[in-house]
């Protein structure tokens, strides 16, 4: 079984396939995001984030808990809710400006040209309806396809996600599968309509480590067969060298450090990703008092944010000059960082 199957028949994913009536130029990134600020009326949760991903590229964005990974995608994908909004910054996919579509034109894209994959599966599957018609769904309403059609088409994807006995579990309701199972039913639907750009907002975070493999194993292989460009949102250091062609590590709202994952895990520059670094188990070994490393202190709210770098507080290189922000420069040829201390103290 292969994604010839699907819609688009007879067009190769590298083809020129249109995304909203707009020609792929593949110079082009396909998701561009420039100067991206979130926020309330009151507080700003992203600050001037800027991050691009390719067609075929995996970009890895980490950060502890509360530094804006998710909000940075739920922005990208036009999901943002009151009184959360985009107050500043350009979105594009394949060079079509976002920020200024309505709701209908978004709604007519998600799915279409680009799909998310959220963190919990129980929670984003309706609990009423099979998981078959909800992969089914997004083919009927961007492909025009019949029902039937979709149906078929929705238990070849099951079948091509890894699900044993497709035909049978497309007729299941999401409470008789399991955290495994639900969570390639989700994958099933990104690719329903070989989207563009897929964001993936911790999706493996709740599996169990076999299960987190096959999976991250399958987004790969499919990723390489359709082209596919990749956010993948995660704190766990170990996907992130199995999967990532590039980094953006992001701290209380500000991508502090970006480069090729080589980079990163071999001279990361900004005091933060060198402390993520020597947290992984792996440094352990290496610790010459056999202690595991450990960031002291929490990342701020984001309404208590200090002036300056925010890492600063945390940081054992702090200077007077910290307390104004760094602007963010290149570092050691691919990666920028925004430190004005950058790279081993």
């Amino acid at each position: 079984m292969n994604l010839s199957l699907l819609p688009n028949e007879g067009a190769g994913f590298a083809g020129a396939l249109p995304v909203s009536g707009v020609s792929i130029d593949p110079t082009c990134p396909v998701l561009s995001v420039e100067a991206m600020t979130v926020g309330t009326d009151t507080v700003d949760l992203v600050l001037d984030a800027s991050l691009h991903v390719a067609a075929g590229e995996t970009l890895c964005l980490v950060g502890e808990s509360g530094c804006g990974k998710s909000l940075t995608c739920l922005a990208a994908m036009g999901l943002l809710a009151d009184p959360v909004r985009l107050k500043a910054g350009r979105i594009s996919l394949l060079g079509k400006d976002l920020t200024g579509l309505d709701e209908r034109s978004l709604r007519q894209m998600r799915g279409r040209d680009m799909a998310m994959i959220f963190q919990d599966p129980g929670a984003s599957l309706n609990p009423v309806q099979r998981v078959g018609r909800q992969v089914a769904e997004a083919l009927v309403v961007h492909e025009g396809v019949s029902w039937k059609a979709a149906m078929r088409r929705a238990v070849e994807l099951l079948d091509k996600v890894g699900i044993h006995d497709p035909e049978k579990r497309a007729g299941a309701y999401p409470h008789q599968l399991s955290g495994g199972m639900c969570q390639r039913v989700m994958i099933a639907m990104a690719l329903a309509c070989r989207p563009r750009l897929i964001v993936s907002d911790e999706a493996t975070t709740a599996l169990d480590v076999t299960t987190q493999a096959q999976i991250l194993k399958l987004m790969k292989d499919l990723q390489d067969e359709t082209g596919t460009a990749m956010i993948f949102v995660t704190h766990d250091l170990s996907v992130v060298a199995e999967i990532a062609d590039r980094v953006a590590v992001m701290y209380s709202g500000r991508i502090v450090e970006t480069g090729t994952v080589d980079d990163i895990f071999d001279h990361p520059a900004h005091p933060y990703t060198q402390g993520l670094m020597n947290c992984r188990l792996h440094a352990l070994s290496a610790a010459a008092d056999g202690q595991l490393a450990a960031i002291g202190g929490t990342v701020p709210r984001p309404a208590a944010r200090p002036s300056g770098c925010a890492f600063r507080p945390r940081c054992e290189r702090q200077a007077d000059r910290c307390a104004t922000w760094p602007a963010p420069r290149s570092y050691a040829g691919s990666q920028t960082v925004a430190c004005h201390f950058p790279g081993r103290p």
